[in-house]
């Protein structure tokens, strides 16, 4: 283009914002409210997250241009321990973190400053603001900024959080919560919001078994204690050191590492003492429940780090169990080692204790002899036990050597049988995480005990309904999440909504020693933009956002003159915030992550729909996929993705914006690919030189053919890309902007299309359907056209269908295919043409083709019916076979079509006259003589029987 791209960027950014069209105010304009899903500050943003951003801006963009009244308001996420973790890794100088802060223009000057967490968000939201979303354009409504760790925004979580109590959806009791051992009490949620890795991680519920071994408690964890009548001995990895530790009375003896664990959910532990696994080997204890004396044996798959790191072992029901005693039976010199009896382990049998359907009566026997699992060292181990432990589960029973709980169902067993042995005290609950999570301080995460802990109600069974009943209402893209969300609001139960800690956030308006977590301070927030602007102008002070200010704004209650008076606001303002809510909420799409769908997504809704009117329940949610790595998906606190600002300045911001939008469904992951971004470059290149060579022409105004196809394709391109929108497909926009607009434009042209009159207007319309996603070009070329306003406030292209014409249509992509044949046969047979004999169809085959046709418009087409009509039909009839072999083939083609392919089939034109017209434009083509003969001419010159082959929309072609 004739200046520098980021010249053009800087050029109508600045231009945008001076005249304020990014900021929004009430009118009589239907309005439209959108956010994305404010973004944590835990360090420098990458190229992934400008996909979804980018996403809010187009379809903001879009809408704008359609009439709207569009409120796009950005904001920050700074809850939880991110920005200190940053700050105290920058202030021991981590070699690592000042690299990556280097890479991504930090200066050096400026790294002093961020050793404290406040500075560290201000630093960063300058950086979110500046560097990345007004870089990309975004018409983001910049005086309305808020961040999590303001205290107006404070001010107002502790309103919702007041509401919440008083609607009865805040409870507490004691919890097991994931807790970084330095941090205190974290999120484990996809998001990772507080975390460096672990966010799928789930809490496990393990049963501590007890059994006595003279003076000591050999402690084993369990997932199954269901299965305890089938113990027939005891494992302990003898290569391990376990330590002993006294927990009241008892002294048990566990892992250290399980001790590192459960001392954070049970007070008092203490080491008193080691002991090597070796000496427990040969050792007799008593099972639990059973009060049989079982064996300790040796086995090195017990790891220190699962459970306890001892194991009960069940081999009638567990593959590692059965697969671990086989071996050691064998194992002569094992079995010597450690001065075991061989016939004493030999005669251990496994005890079959449940019946399965399908199975015999030693399902974990079975199946390592259907897998042909010979050793404990063997992978499939897991999955063999995967499918034993499912089967038995749901479909299994209690058989009778399990006593009184003989016939009862394996589920219902193992919480009675549990419960029993917790009663008796020979069992203990033990809570640990299903894999390692580690903080963002870098401290491993495990799970504590809080006996006071603060909880929000989403099981609540009235707000579950209510909020199930309106999601669908909603708009929820992609449609899979739309039905996906009602069982996720189902299965979506109480949460912990504070803890304790070294977190920046808010403080709990109950008991301010609790900070409000970073899920449940981010859940209603998109109504605060709507009052965050008179903060941030100065019109509101932080200490007269009170409960009542709140109530009165947002729920309409309270009398605003007593109000305004008790606060000392003045009653206009007042009046004026509380009209904004009206007019603005209730929001209408939420834009966020996938990671979003099973935490924020539920929780935004439920949030709105237990505190506020039905009429400001959200109306949307639009959940976006990855931009991944060559590894996986990229994480902004970890490093490894490429500067923003560096890749907007060596592909261009239009260039990313158009990658975005373009480059795959927003519902599927999408890898970085440079080449594809060079591509996009030279696509929007190849679109500005186009643009040039039309404006270059100045044809004459008469209206040919070739121009009626161009102007049915523009509307048809434009009821496409708003058809598409009406789910704000933003790829099918790309898609009909950027690559099958200009395919019709460069075909236009091929056919000698230069009317002058037609090319402005195509011009004025493409360029305003460029503007949602690359507005920095269509600006500019805006601007060429000797436009005056924005092309971003100008109004998105509308249809007129009557200048939709798919005969003409038709009759070009007629044309084409014929171009296409023909090419086809000269890139196989070598031959350079001279003379190209077409032949149209007879009107025989016309006419069983229209008769197929007319059947399938009534859903009345089968091949025997339209046999039958055709064989019926005394001039068919004369054709005999090849009539009813043509309509078979023609209903085959046409049962496969759809609606629309159908209505295409239905635009007529007379193939033989059409292709006479065209006849010159095919010579210029293929530089020879080009004939154009009906199939039904009997003088027609057919040296080799072509003419037979035609039929309709399929000419046959003869090249010599």
């Amino acid at each position: 283009m004739i200046n520098k791209l980021a010249d053009i960027e800087r050029k109508w950014q600045e231009r945008w914002y001076d005249v304020g069209i990014n900021e929004a105010e009430p009118d009589n304009r239907p309005k439209f409210m959108i956010i994305f899903a404010y973004p944590g500050v835990t360090g420098y943003l990458h190229v992934g997250h400008l996909r979804g951003y980018t996403y809010v801006d187009a379809i903001a963009r879009y809408m704008r241009m359609n009439g709207y009244n569009v409120l796009f308001p950005v904001g920050t996420h700074a809850t939880g321990n991110g920005a200190i973790s940053l700050a105290r890794r920058i202030k021991a100088r981590d070699r690592a973190t000042l690299d990556y802060m280097f890479a991504n223009g930090c200066l050096e000057s400026e790294i002093k400053n961020l050793e404290d967490p406040i500075n560290v968000v201000n630093f960063f939201n300058d950086v979110y603001v500046n560097q990345y979303w007004k870089r990309f354009g975004f018409l983001a409504d910049w005086r309305r900024f808020t961040c999590t760790i303001y205290p107006d925004y404070q001010k107002f979580i502790q309103w919702q959080f007041r509401k919440l109590k008083a609607k009865g959806l805040l409870i507490q009791k004691p919890y097991y919560a994931p807790a970084c051992i330095e941090c205190g009490p974290v999120a484990v949620d996809p998001s990772e919001t507080d975390l460096q890795k672990g966010g799928r991680a789930e809490i496990i519920e393990y049963t501590l078994l007890k059994f006595r071994c003279e003076n000591l408690f050999l402690v084993a964890a369990t997932l199954r204690p269901e299965t305890v009548f089938g113990q027939t001995n005891f494992w302990v990895n003898p290569d391990v050191e376990y330590v002993k530790v006294k927990n009241n009375d008892e002294i048990w003896v566990i892992s250290r590492p399980s001790f590192e664990k459960m001392k954070y959910q049970k007070e008092g532990l203490e080491i008193i003492d080691t002991i090597a696994g070796k000496e427990l080997v040969g050792k007799k204890c008593i099972a639990p429940m059973i009060h049989k004396e079982i064996i300790v044996l040796p086995a090195t798959f017990c790891d220190p780090s699962v459970g306890t790191g001892l194991v009960m072992s069940v081999p009638s029901d567990a593959p590692d169990d059965w697969i671990a005693l086989k071996e050691l039976q064998e194992n002569e010199t094992m079995l010597s080692k450690y001065n075991l009896d061989p016939a004493e382990i030999r005669k251990i049998k496994p005890i079959p204790i449940i019946d399965i359907d399908g199975w015999g009566p030693l399902p974990a026997v079975e199946i390592v002899e259907k897998m042909g699992i010979e050793r404990s060292s063997d992978t499939r181990l897991e999955e063999a036990k995967k499918i034993v432990y499912r089967d038995g589960f749901h479909k299994g029973k209690m058989n009778s050597n399990c006593g009184k709980y003989a016939g009862m169902p394996v589920q219902k067993a193992k919480e009675l049988m549990r419960d029993e042995m917790i009663s008796t005290g020979e069992a203990e609950l033990f809570y640990d995480l299903s894999e390692e999570v580690i903080c963002r301080c870098g401290k491993p995460v495990v799970i504590k005990k809080v006996p006071d802990q603060w909880f929000i109600d989403y099981g609540n069974k009235a707000l579950t309904e209510a909020s199930k009943r309106h999601a669908k209402t909603m708009h929820i893209l992609p449609p899979e999440y739309y039905i996906n969300i009602q069982n996720v609001l189902d299965w979506f139960r109480e949460r912990a909504c504070v803890r304790q800690g070294n977190w920046l956030g808010t403080r709990f308006p109950f008991d301010e020693k609790w900070i409000i977590e970073a899920i449940s301070d981010s859940t209603l927030y998109p109504i605060y933009y709507l009052v965050s602007k008179y903060v941030n102008e100065g019109s509101l002070k932080t200490e007269q956002l009170t409960e009542e200010f709140f109530d009165y704004v947002f729920l309409d209650c309270g009398d605003p003159e007593s109000i305004a008076k008790k606060i000392g606001v003045d009653l206009e303002l007042l009046k004026r915030i509380r009209e904004d809510v009206e007019y603005w909420y209730p929001l209408d799409i939420n834009l966020g992550g996938k990671e979003h769908m099973t935490v924020h997504f539920p929780a935004f809704l439920m949030n709105h729909v237990g505190i506020l009117q039905e009429k400001y329940w959200p109306r949307g949610i639009f959940v976006n996929w990855y931009i991944t790595g060559k590894l996986g998906k990229i994480s902004k606190s970890k490093g490894g993705a490429e500067p923003i600002p560096g890749a907007a300045e060596r592909f261009g911001v239009d260039t990313m914006r158009l990658y975005y939008a373009h480059i795959a469904s927003p519902f599927a992951d999408v890898e970085w690919d440079e080449e594809a971004l060079e591509n996009y470059k030279n696509r929007i290149d190849r679109i500005i030189k186009t643009i040039d060579e039309l404006r270059s022409l100045n044809g004459m105004e008469e209206f040919r053919h070739i121009d009626r196809w161009m102007l049915s394709r523009l509307n048809s391109r434009i009821r496409a890309v708003r058809e598409g929108m009406k789910d704000f497909d933003l790829r099918q926009l790309a898609n009909e902007v950027y690559f099958e607009m200009i395919n019709d434009i460069r075909w236009y042209l091929r056919r000698g299309g230069n009317n002058k009159k037609l090319i402005n207007r195509v011009l004025d319309v493409w360029i305003r359907m460029m503007a949602p996603i690359t507005p920095h070009i269509a600006e500019e070329l805006w601007e060429n056209l000797g436009k005056e306003c924005f092309v971003s406030t100008s109004n998105f292209p509308n249809v007129i269908e009557e200048e939709i014409r798919f005969d003409v249509e038709e009759a070009e992509e007629f044309l084409k295919s014929i171009v296409s044949d023909i090419n086809e046969i000269l890139n196989v047979t070598g031959m350079i043409p001279n003379h190209i004999r077409l032949y149209t169809s007879p009107k025989w085959k016309m006419q069983v083709f229209s008769t197929a046709l007319d059947l399938a418009k009534r859903k009345e087409l089968t091949i025997p019916g339209l046999t039958k009509i055709v064989m019926k039909d005394q001039l068919l009839k004369t054709y005999g076979k090849e009539a009813s072999d043509f309509a078979r083939k023609t209903a085959e083609v046409l049962l496969k079509c759809s609606n629309d392919e159908l209505r295409r089939f239905e635009a007529q034109f007379d193939e033989f006259d059409f292709l006479n017209e065209a006849a010159q434009f095919l010579r210029n083509e293929f530089a020879c003589e080009i004939s154009v003969y009906s199939a039904d001419d009997p003088k027609a010159p057919d040296p080799q029987n072509k003419a037979k082959l035609a039929i309709p929309r399929r000419p046959a072609i003869y090249v010599e």
